[in-house]
C-alpha cells in the first residue's frame, strides 16, 4: 500500500486500515452481488443484511437496551440540532435546557431557539470553555421539568469532554451529541433518551448520522413534521423511507466488525484511547509555558488534544514542520487557532508516538530559557 501520513484531522477523520483494505477489495464487485457497494440498491438483500448487521453490532457494542431504536439519518449532527428540537420541543409549551461546553453546544441551542423556548442551564463561556460542569453543579443548574436536557459529549474545537455520563434528574430525558466520542468508550445508554452521532469521527465516513432514541420519546413527536425530519419515519421504515447513504452505512458496518473482532470491544478501545492521549498530555504537563493546553485536567478530551504555542509564528512553523514529517492536519479550528491533534479510534499508537517525539524535538529547538518559545 502507498505510504500513508498520520492524519490528525478532526473530521472527516482517519479510518482503520483494515476497513479501508476490505472496502478496496469490495469496491468493484461485492461477492455474490456483482456490483460495487457504491452501486448496490438500498432495497437489495445485500443492503438489508448490511443495515441489520450494523444495527445489531451497534446494539451489542454499546449494550443498547430493549425499548430503544437505532436508526440512520443524513444531514450530520448539524441537522440533528434542528431535528431534536422539532421532535421533542416544538409544540410542548415547555422549555429545553442546554449545557454549553463549547462551540457545538452553542450551535445546537441556536437551532433550538427556532422551535421553542431553549434555556442555558450551564455554560463555560465566561471561563473560555475550558471544562465541563461537575455532577452537583449540573444538577443544581437544571430548573423545573424541562422537555429535555441537551449536552455535547465531546467538544472537538475546545478539546473538552464529559468523561463520565452527565447526571440529570431521572424524569428528564437526556439528549447528547456524541459525534466525536461515539464508540470510543462504553456508555450507559439507559441514562439517555436520545443519542446522535455524525459518523465521520469514529464510526465511518461523512454522510450518515446514527441516532439512538428511546421508544417513549416517539410518542412526544408532534404531528405535521416533514417526513424526513420525523424520527418516526426512520423507525417505521427501517431507515429506508428514502435512499439512505448506502456506502457510508456499509463502512460503519465494517468499523463495528473491527471494533468487535480486532479491538475486542469498547472497554479495550477506551484503554487504547487513554494510553494515546496520555502520551500527549504528559508533554503538555512537562512544558506548560510552551505547550499551553486549553482544557482543565479533569475535562481533557481523549479525542482532541488542543493547545497553543507562545506565538502564532511558532504555531505556523510547528504545523509546517510536522507536515513535512508526515504528521498532517494539526491546525486548530479556524475559530480558535492553535494546534489540535485529533486522535480518534483509528489513529494508531505509532502515530501518536511520532507526534510526541516531534513535539519534544520542536520544544528543544524553540523554547527559550524560561520555557517560552523563540523563533
Amino acid at each position: 500500500m502507498t505510504d500513508r501520513a498520520f492524519n490528525f484531522a478532526a473530521g472527516p477523520a482517519i479510518l482503520p486500515l483494515p476497513v479501508l483494505e476490505q472496502a478496496r477489495q469490495d469496491l468493484v464487485s461485492l461477492p455474490g452481488v456483482g456490483a460495487s457497494p457504491l452501486e448496490a440498491s438500498h432495497r437489495s438483500p445485500w443492503f438489508t443484511s448490511v443495515i441489520e448487521e450494523t444495527s445489531s453490532n451497534l446494539r451489542d457494542l454499546l449494550g443498547v437496551p430493549d425499548g430503544y431504536h437505532v436508526v440512520f439519518c443524513q444531514g450530520g449532527a448539524s441537522l440533528q440540532f434542528s431535528m431534536v428540537a422539532m421532535n421533542l420541543l416544538r409544540g410542548t409549551g415547555g422549555a429545553a435546557e442546554y449545557v454549553i461546553t463549547g462551540s457545538w453546544g452553542s450551535k445546537a441551542i441556536a437551532e433550538a431557539h427556532k422551535e421553542g423556548t431553549a434555556r442555558i442551564a450551564w455554560t463555560g463561556a465566561e471561563e473560555g470553555f475550558v471544562r465541563v460542569p461537575g455532577t452537583e453543579e449540573l444538577l443544581e443548574s437544571i430548573g423545573g421539568a424541562p422537555a429535555y436536557v441537551h449536552v455535547t459529549g465531546n467538544e472537538t474545537i475546545q478539546g473538552v469532554e464529559f468523561l463520565t455520563t452527565p447526571i440529570v434528574p431521572d424524569d428528564v430525558p437526556l439528549v447528547a451529541d456524541i459525534s466525536s466520542d461515539f464508540l470510543s468508550r462504553p456508555i450507559d445508554v439507559a441514562r439517555y433518551g436520545l443519542l446522535y452521532a455524525g459518523a465521520q469521527k469514529n464510526a465511518g465516513p461523512a454522510g450518515v448520522t446514527v441516532v439512538i432514541i428511546r421508544d417513549d420519546l416517539l410518542d412526544r413527536i408532534p404531528e405535521g413534521l416533514p417526513s424526513t425530519l420525523d424520527y418516526r419515519t426512520y423507525v417505521e421504515h427501517g431507515s429506508r423511507y428514502n435512499t439512505p447513504p448506502v456506502f457510508a452505512i456499509y463502512i460503519v458496518m465494517l468499523i463495528t466488525r473491527w471494533l468487535r473482532d480486532e479491538i475486542g470491544g469498547l472497554e479495550k478501545m477506551l484503554a487504547r484511547n487513554r494510553d494515546k492521549a496520555d502520551l500527549l498530555y504528559e508533554i503538555l504537563d512537562e512544558a506548560p509555558t510552551f505547550f499551553r493546553g486549553h482544557a482543565q485536567t479533569g475535562s481533557r478530551s481523549l479525542m482532541n488534544v488542543t493547545f497553543r504555542l507562545p506565538s502564532e509564528d511558532l504555531e505556523a512553523g510547528f504545523i509546517a514542520e510536522a507536515a513535512g514529517q508526515g504528521l498532517v492536519e494539526l491546525k486548530g479550528h479556524r475559530t480558535v487557532g492553535g494546534i489540535r491533534a485529533s486522535i480518534y479510534n483509528a489513529m494508531p499508537r505509532e502515530g501518536v508516538e511520532a507526534l510526541a517525539a516531534f513535539m519534544r524535538e520542536f520544544h528543544e529547538r524553540n523554547a527559550g530559557p524560561g520555557g517560552e518559545g523563540t523563533i
